[in-house]
């Protein structure tokens, strides 16, 4: 995991947080979040580190798990350009429950803990802001318990590719993903050749189209609902 240098305006371009600051917490910001680059395969943060800093997804793919001791990989989200994650740990003040590593070539800033606190004491937007996302992030995790557990395959698919297109958790996804199947696999917990099937099917529904290294959303309400939109 290396040092980045890049411009640091460009470190926020995609966050939700950021626009709602005051100029002078903004600028406080600017000067006190790093930035790290992370090779895909690599860890941005293991399971058991002391948490000492938020952590935000310039740009790249990252995925947040952990494995039983019987050596299964559970994953409970992904994170795109924009998204920022570790709020709960920090404001416990407790070792990580997870690990999080990169799908692939990610950028990832890291703000202090000193300064996420500073904001929590001055910024009632940001205080806003981080009551919106824990929500978000709890909604997600109670309907990944329930895609685990009630729906198929295919409806799992659907939902957890969904689930990506989240104003809080990931504000700059496209409709386009640069997705391989393998990591769609690993967000809806089936295997790669599953995964192509469910996503063979969700085409021929007409609510994705499966690119060249990658998937386009044609139909972001219909996924969210699926199978009952495509019965319709």
């Amino acid at each position: 995991m290396n040092t980045s240098n890049s411009d640091p305006e460009l470190r926020f371009q995609h966050t939700m947080w950021a626009s709602m600051l005051a100029p002078e917490h903004m600028q406080k910001v600017r000067e006190e979040v790093t930035e790290r680059f992370v090779p895909a395969g690599a860890f941005v943060c293991r399971k058991g580190d002391p948490v000492d800093h938020w952590m935000g997804v310039i740009d790249g793919f990252l995925k947040m798990s952990s494995i039983s001791p019987e050596g299964k990989t559970v994953t409970f989200s992904c994170m795109l350009a924009g998204g920022w994650f570790g709020e709960g740990s920090l404001l416990k003040t407790e070792p990580r429950r997870y690990d999080v590593v990169a799908l692939r070539d990610t950028r990832v800033a890291f703000m202090p803990r000193t300064t996420f606190n500073y904001l929590l004491d001055h910024s009632i937007p940001f205080n806003r802001f981080l009551l919106h996302q824990l929500n978000a992030r709890l909604g997600l995790f109670i309907s990944l318990v329930e895609y685990d557990r009630m729906l198929d395959p295919d409806t799992r698919v659907a939902r957890c590719l969904a689930a990506m297109f989240h104003p809080y958790l990931n504000p700059a996804s496209s409709m386009q993903l640069q997705i391989s199947q393998e990591e769609i696999g690993y967000i809806s917990s089936v295997s790669r050749q599953r995964a192509n099937q469910a996503l063979q099917l969700l085409e021929k529904k007409q609510l994705l189209r499966v690119d060249y290294g990658g998937i386009t959303i044609l139909n972001l309400d219909g996924l969210r609902s699926f199978p009952q939109e495509a019965e319709l």
